[in-house]
């Protein structure tokens, strides 16, 4: 739930940006609740909680309760990884300057004829009018195409565990910052190479006959509290494309890994929600932070 994730959060200003958008179907009673992972970094006067998000939900999904809720609670301060504007709109205009090809290359120029065939197919297949991402770099169509298929299978951005978060630190008064922008998390596609946004799309599409089953199998992991097995499911995806998995993983957890030390200067309790693969597997922040010096325990109850 990194690449994924930040695929997700901005796929849905992508629809938007492209004239189109999928209806997600509303789900029925609400399932036991989910116990996910929470961690806890420490020194005398500050304690700041990490806890792995998934950015897209299903109604039925009962995940803040127990410790999470209770560590949000004695929290002073949400940080989230950026703090999405309330207007889709606006993240989609800030994209569309990113997004648009300046080197006036069709999209499906940049394909072979059998990756363009099966993109094409993939759009139409997905109710996306492949033509009106001619215009556009590589990885703005793989963005689109990596949420169209979950919001038909009932999963919901609005449901997603940082508007739920976001929301309840308004509620409760709570200060909320952000680790990254707007811009850098877009910056993050839009700065790949050309080779490796055509291979992401590539790779996208290749994916999606796969992609319900294997987000459903992330999301059970993630509901049961299992990183190391969440990490495992995400590294095959990952093989694919390994600089954008650089770009998108391991140096921002590296980042974010200092930025957590730097605030154990200061006093207080901090809630951190960043995307559930950050905390997974090798390179984690966890491990980041263990390689500054820093102990992290893993909060059981």
């Amino acid at each position: 739930m990194t690449i994924l994730s930040t695929l997700l959060r901005a796929a849905t200003a992508a629809l938007l940006l492209a004239g189109a958008a999928a209806q997600a179907r509303p789900e029925p009673a609400a399932a036991p609740a989910a116990t996910p992972a929470l961690w806890r970094v420490r020194d005398a006067d500050t304690s700041i909680y990490l806890f792995g998000t998934v950015h897209v939900m299903k109604p039925d999904v009962v995940w803040f309760t127990g410790k999470v809720k209770d560590a949000f609670d004695a929290s002073d301060e949400l940080v989230l990884e950026i703090i999405e504007p309330d207007d889709p709109r606006t993240l989609s205009a800030t994209m569309a300057g990113m997004a648009l090809a300046k080197d006036g290359v069709k999209l499906t120029d940049r394909l072979t004829p059998q990756a363009r065939t099966a993109y094409q197919a993939a759009m139409q297949a997905n109710g996306l009018p492949w033509q009106n991402f001619e215009l556009f770099n590589p990885w703005m169509p793989g963005m689109a195409l990596s949420v169209a298929p979950l919001a038909r299978a009932g999963f919901s951005n609005d449901l997603g565990a940082e508007k739920v978060l976001r929301a309840a630190a308004v509620a409760a008064g709570k200060k909320v910052e952000a680790l990254e922008s707007i811009e850098q998390q877009i910056g993050f596609f839009a700065g790949l190479p050309m080779d490796q946004q055509v291979t992401f799309l590539n790779a996208t599409v290749d994916g999606l006959p796969d992609l319900d089953k294997s987000f459903d199998l992330l999301l059970r992991h993630w509901k049961a509290g299992e990183p190391d097995k969440l990490a495992r499911e995400m590294n095959e995806s990952l093989e694919a494309t390994p600089q954008l998995a650089r770009v998108l993983l391991t140096d921002r957890n590296a980042n974010w890994a200092q930025w957590i030390k730097a605030r154990l200067d200061r006093p207080g309790t901090v809630f951190v929600a960043v995307g559930a693969g950050h905390l997974a597997g090798s390179g984690s922040v966890q491990d980041q932070l263990k390689a500054l010096g820093l102990q992290v325990d893993r909060v059981k109850k």
